[in-house]
């Protein structure tokens, strides 16, 4: 348990503090962040598959060749979130960013809800409301819906709907993904190397690294919470994951200086409460459960 505690930190963490390593490279393009992470994600995970001899999972694919079609649609998903993840932090605006991760485990269960007919147990409803008044009211303030916030979120939760039923596990998967991805994000560099607007390798030798790291960076927290969801209760787990919004929020304020106004404050102490009143819920439910169990 206390293993699994510490990895599940330690993932959430990492999460969380990912502006501050992507702001360093904002004098780079959005698209080449992106396709440097997805190349060198590739490269980390080969790695780690041979050296932890895992690639006999893999054969999943040859055996079931529809599978990889799950995948492309999944790799599409998770470009899409990390194209606005890494636009947000390159143009300030980390704290819509955050609100889309806050927001994302109340759209995962309003999904189930729509798309596999899962019944919301009352608390869950009375989140949802409380969320939706939360974004109502920034979408008042601002005169336009929180579009960058719901769209990742939106993005992220189709991504988690989609992997669960996926066979591979979390390493193999996002392996594959990447794989996927990896011919155009290929393609993009080549081109702008022959455009002469690389960023990597350009002189600056602090952004290359980076640039580089931004593979292990990615595989890291992935590895950790892949470690921490098998070892502790999933209840529990998902109260943990509101450190990496509240993270990314804090760096925001703190770090970025980015807005935010007491009006604003409104909507955002909205689905706090609703998050507040979900994970209490959720560990009710999980208690409420176990007892029955052993009764």
């Amino acid at each position: 348990m206390n293993s699994g505690i510490a990895c599940a930190l330690g993932a959430y963490l990492l999460w969380g503090l990912l502006p501050l390593y992507l702001h360093l490279l904002a004098g780079v393009g959005v698209l080449e962040v992106l396709s440097h992470r997805i190349v060198w994600s590739l490269a980390t995970m080969a790695v780690l598959l041979v050296a932890l001899r895992r690639l006999a999972g893999l054969r999943e694919l040859r055996a079931r060749p529809a599978i990889a079609w799950r995948f492309v649609a999944t790799a599409a998903l998770i470009s899409v979130n990390w194209i606005l993840y890494i636009w947000s932090i390159e143009t300030g605006h980390v704290v819509d960013a955050s609100l889309g991760y806050f927001i994302n485990p109340l759209v995962n269960v309003l999904l189930a809800a729509v798309l596999l007919h899962e019944r919301l147990r009352r608390g869950q409803q009375l989140a949802i409301g409380l969320a939706a008044a939360g974004v109502l009211w920034l979408t008042w303030l601002a005169g336009a819906p929180p579009w960058l916030g719901l769209a990742i979120a939106i993005s992220f939760s189709l991504y988690g709907l989609l992997r669960r039923s996926a066979p591979l596990g979390a390493m193999e998967g996002f392996a594959v993904e990447t794989a996927v991805l990896a011919p155009f994000a290929l393609g993009y560099l080549a081109w702008l190397a022959a455009q002469g607007q690389l960023a990597f390798g350009g002189g600056a030798a602090l952004t290359t690294a980076l640039l580089v790291g931004a593979g292990p960076v990615t595989t890291l927290p992935l590895l950790l919470f892949a470690a921490g969801a098998r070892r502790i209760p999933f209840s529990l787990l998902g109260v943990l994951q509101y450190l990496s919004p509240t993270l990314q929020w804090l760096c925001g304020i703190l770090v970025f200086h980015e807005a935010f106004d007491p009006h604003k404050a409104i909507g955002f102490s909205l689905i706090w409460l609703a998050l507040l009143l979900y994970a209490a819920e959720s560990l009710w439910f999980g208690y409420a459960q176990g007892r029955d169990a052993t009764a």
